[in-house]
Order: structure tokens, then sequence, then C-alpha cells
């Protein structure tokens, strides 16, 4: 009986052995099975390229943002003066020669000859400044030959000059297209000016050497 018991107990843990790991109660599972049973973490959403946004208008997060003032001086004022470009200033002599570049050995283009003139600087360099007329015309002067006394030149013929900033008011009197004034005082839409002898208010839209817009007391 004993040889018999035996057996069977041998047989019955050679069974045990072989026998499939879940089939065992008081087996625990491994530390592979565990993480297998382990809930598995939701993916991350993927933008698509399209609509990640255009990686040139994003600015780098490790940059501090450009202040307006910079962005001003970088876009407007000019790089010798620091004044605003462009700008308007008038001719201070009868003559000024206006060259292709900004030095004496460039050759000249044009010759201003009216003391007075409006003309509007685009560009410094130095002791040089480009200036261009109403038409567009110009290049590079000395800035020695210019004056920052404001001026202005009658765009339409036998413009009207009244008392007040007023359509309606009555009319001082009338200068004939090309005449060139200086400028008294400027609102939004109405200049006073002193030409020919006579001063009186006309509107911006008959000149040229003014913005509209710009306020000069």
């Amino acid at each position: 009986m004993k040889a018999s018991v035996r057996l069977a107990l041998a047989a019955a843990m050679a069974l045990l052995a072989w026998a499939p790991a879940g089939y065992a109660e008081d087996q625990q599972p491994s530390l592979d099975e565990l993480a297998e049973r382990r809930p598995m973490p939701r993916p991350e959403p993927v933008v698509p390229q399209e609509d990640a946004g255009d990686a040139a208008t994003v600015a780098p997060q490790n940059e501090a943002p450009q202040s307006n003032l910079e962005k001003e001086r970088d876009t407007h004022l000019g790089s010798v003066t620091n004044l605003p470009i462009p700008r308007y200033v008038s001719l201070k002599t009868n003559q000024g020669n206006a060259r292709r570049g900004p030095g004496l050995t460039h050759r000249i283009d044009w010759v201003f000859t009216r003391a007075g003139m409006p003309l509007r600087i685009t560009a410094e360099f130095e002791h040089w400044r480009r200036v261009e007329d109403q038409d567009g015309i110009g290049g590079w002067v000395q800035y020695s030959l210019l004056s920052g006394v404001r001026t202005v030149i009658v765009t339409l013929d036998m413009a009207e000059f009244r008392t007040i900033p007023d359509p309606n008011a009555p009319v001082v009197f009338q200068a004939e297209q090309g005449v060139v004034g200086k400028i008294l005082k400027c609102e939004l839409d109405w200049c006073r000016i002193s030409a020919e002898g006579n001063r009186g208010w006309v509107q911006k839209t008959a000149l040229w050497g003014v913005d509209p817009g710009e306020i000069i007391d």
C-alpha cells in the first residue's frame, strides 16, 4: 500500500508541475503578467501639420517680444538723425545738386533751382539725404542744403485761401498752381499758409508738402 500511495502522490505532483499557471489557485501572477493587465495610457492627440499654425508667425518662447518703440525705430526713423522717414523739409538755397549716390564722386542727376521748395526725405546716410519733389524726382543732396522750415507747393490751379478753415468762409486770395508758401499752422484737413504776402486757410487736398491728417502748430 505504501508503494502504491507513493506512486499516486508522485503522479499527482507531476501533473501539477506540468499544468498551466492559471490552474494553480495559490500561484501569484508574474510582474510581466501584471504589466499586461494594467490599463494602457491613452495616446496624446496628434495635431495635423496644417493645423499647427504657421511657424514663421509664432515667436520663439525664449525670446522677449520686440517693443513698439523698437519696431518704430527699425522701420520709421532715420539711422542718422533718428527723425521720422519719410519727412518733409525745404530747399535752403536756390541751387541744390541731386546726385545718384551719397557722395561727391557720384554723378549729378538733377538740380533743384528754387529756394524754399518742399522736398521729402526718404533716406539718410552720414551727411547726405535722399530727397524727392512732388513728381518723385530727386537724388542725394548734402544736408547743409536743406532746412527744417516747412513749406508747401500749391497743386490746384487757383486754389482758394479762406479766412477760417471752413469751405463756406470768405475767400482771402487765390493762388495759382506751383506757388510755394510757408506753413503757419495745420489742422486735420486744413493748413494756414503764408504765400506771396498773403495769409489764409486752404484745404490740404490743394497742397503738396504735408501729409493728410498731419497736425502742425
